[in-house]
């Protein structure tokens, strides 16, 4: 099941991952917010689940879960541990650059820079970044089938 996530600045690359895996994730980065209490803040108003690699802002949010791993994968086997789901759907469902829902396009309306080879492409309803099943789709499949468990 998809969850509502706030991370914070130093976890820029998970973002990605959790937006592919259809979580409807934000970054502190994005919105400009800086300090620990504005992130406390926007977790509780937005209510979601602050993921952080900081162990003080972890002990004063409430259920916010802390990463220790600097990597990748040992991260999203903590997230998995953690009860938060790490699988990519069948189709994509989030925008990966701004949070957005995507949907698929008619194949008449696919961009020139799409592969030929790919069946369907989808584009988002916020920035209108276009997506594809790529070379991307297939490492991120690869990393989250290697987790452990």
């Amino acid at each position: 099941m998809a969850r509502r996530l706030l991370l914070d600045a130093m976890l820029g690359t998970l973002v990605t991952y959790l937006r592919m895996c259809g979580h409807d994730t934000l970054y502190v980065q994005e919105d400009g917010i800086e300090t620990d209490d504005a992130i406390r803040e926007r977790a509780a108003a937005t209510d979601r689940t602050l993921i952080t690699r900081d162990r003080e802002l972890a002990a004063r949010t409430a259920d916010a879960v802390l990463l220790e791993a600097r990597e990748i994968e040992a991260q999203l086997a903590a997230l998995q541990d953690n009860g938060i789901e790490i699988d990519l759907p069948t189709e994509p469902d989030r925008c990966s650059v701004c949070n957005g829902r995507v949907e698929r396009i008619d194949p008449d309306e696919r961009p020139d820079h799409a592969p030929d080879a790919v069946a369907h492409v989808w584009q988002c309803r916020e920035c209108e970044q276009f997506f594809w099943k790529g070379s991307h789709w297939e490492r991120m499949q690869s990393t989250i089938t290697d987790l452990p468990g």
